[in-house]
């Protein structure tokens, strides 16, 4: 007699550590929450397959792996953004002399 299959509570972990990745990822912070999901997304995936089809949530996972990596875009995305404006800003900045006025 087979097992009934059963719904994979790390599937709704994955996806809910995907979504907190990608909501916080234009604030940098959403690069921890989004690699823990990755991380947490193919040891479930590997656990699923394993049950041979028995352990449900497959799609919760897909999910969850596409919500952490958009969060993770967006991370580096926010990264080079913020690169680019000091970068400006430095450029921006004036000068001025380096040497006492009236020096040849």
């Amino acid at each position: 007699m087979d097992p009934e299959p059963v719904p994979s509570t790390k599937a709704r972990a994955v996806f809910a550590l995907g979504l907190v990745g990608l909501l916080t990822g234009p604030l940098v912070g959403g690069v921890i929450p989004a690699t823990l999901a990755l991380l947490l997304a193919r040891q479930t995936a590997r656990q699923a397959y394993a049950a041979g089809g028995y352990l449900t949530g497959s799609a919760w996972i897909r999910r969850g792996r596409r919500l952490a990596w958009g969060g993770l875009v967006l991370a580096l995305t926010a990264l080079v953004v913020l690169l680019i404006a000091g970068l400006l800003h430095l450029a921006a900045a004036p000068g001025g002399q380096d040497f006492a006025p009236g020096t040849d």
